[in-house]
């Protein structure tokens, strides 16, 4: 890339999460540095975010939703028009001299397949590749993905598996940042940052709060318009008697407000995480964070700084949650590792320069 050049970033919602405040932090680099940053992606709170001056290009919704049974086949079928309505609406600046494409998530890939860049596009990847769909996408595309990045290295396992040039550069988080955690609060307060949508684990998570009398649940994350029936189905378990008035659904909040209530953070997701950064936030806080046993999330848990549980399992999930709650020292022990950890492999003043370095070089 030249030294002062154009980057085009490629979303496929409008909604923001753990991705897309990495894909804004991303814009932020990319305009300190002095390029000249170009986002595609739906109209919401994603564009709504973008800094005075980064152009923005609206393309139409570009995920499957929560849809089911003959109602996916539908859905399917207008993704696939999607791709090629916003594939040709970014294919004149993706093909501009001194232009780089970074495309931010694995349904925005047939986009840059259709727009057709020179010189390929870097992909960042923040889904591991574990089911048909997923590796059907990435079949999809690979012949214009340049190189993936990959925010940890489980997901750099089966990208390097099905051919795809791939190398890691870890996500970061602000740091310093203030210390929270220490006395419980009364109730003891669980939360948990996700998009409501079923494979982040939130019916997990409420059997497992269930089993613990007393213990406040609070849920924060937004949701996709086709999940409106998994949202609705998760009201209705925090109204059954066992977890009733004990859960709040925070809709889209301020992280740090939330995390400052919390005693325990918790990742429940039931396929693997990439890099979630919502457990990268909770640790650089300092608060003890209860994380399922696998993907990205194991590589930031592991060795001591926060409780790795089987996948899918509320049982477990509850038995580690209650152990932390118990246990002060405990509390303590993993908050400091956690801290330690982040200050050495995730500050983000460090890893953000690498990070889009990886995407455009």
């Amino acid at each position: 890339m030249t030294d002062a050049a154009t980057i085009v970033f490629i979303a496929h919602t409008g909604q923001v999460s753990g991705a897309e405040k990495v894909l804004l932090n991303l814009v932020d680099e990319a305009e300190t540095a002095g390029h000249r940053a170009v986002v595609a992606c739906p109209t919401g709170r994603l564009s709504e975010s973008l800094p005075d001056g980064v152009r923005h290009i609206a393309i139409p919704e570009l995920s499957l939703g929560g849809e089911r049974g003959l109602a996916r086949g539908v859905a399917a079928c207008r993704l696939v028009g999607r791709w090629l309505s916003a594939g040709r609406s970014v294919r004149s600046i993706v093909r501009s001299p001194g232009t780089s494409t970074v495309v931010n998530s694995l349904f925005a890939l047939p986009v840059a397949r259709v727009a057709g860049p020179k010189r390929g596009a870097s992909w960042l990847v923040h889904d591991t590749m574990t089911s048909t769909k997923q590796k059907a996408v990435v079949a999809l595309s690979k012949p214009v993905i340049r190189v993936a990045v990959s925010v940890s290295e489980a997901t750099a396992v089966p990208l390097k598996a099905a051919g795809v040039p791939t190398v890691v550069s870890h996500n970061g988080v602000r740091w310093p940042v203030e210390q929270y955690g220490g006395d419980l609060h009364d109730p003891p307060v669980v939360g948990m940052v996700a998009l409501l949508t079923p494979w982040k684990g939130h019916t997990v998570l409420l059997d497992a709060v269930a089993s613990l009398p007393g213990v406040r649940l609070e849920l924060a994350g937004g949701s996709f318009p086709g999940d409106v029936d998994y949202v609705e189905e998760l009201k209705r378990r925090a109204a059954q008697p066992d977890l009733a008035g004990r859960v709040e659904f925070l809709g889209h909040t301020d992280t740090d407000a939330a995390l400052r209530r919390w005693d325990v953070a918790v990742s429940a997701s039931t396929s693997p995480e990439a890099g979630p950064l919502s457990v990268l936030e909770a640790m650089s806080h300092g608060l003890p964070v209860v994380g399922t046993d696998h993907g990205g999330t194991t590589e930031f848990l592991t060795g001591g700084a926060g409780v790795l549980v089987e996948p899918g399992t509320s049982a477990a999930l509850a038995t580690a949650i209650e152990g932390v709650l118990a246990d002060g020292s405990m509390r303590r022990r993993l908050g400091e590792t956690a801290r330690r950890r982040v200050e050495a492999e995730h500050d983000l003043a460090v890893t953000l320069p690498q990070l889009l370095k990886r995407l455009t070089e």
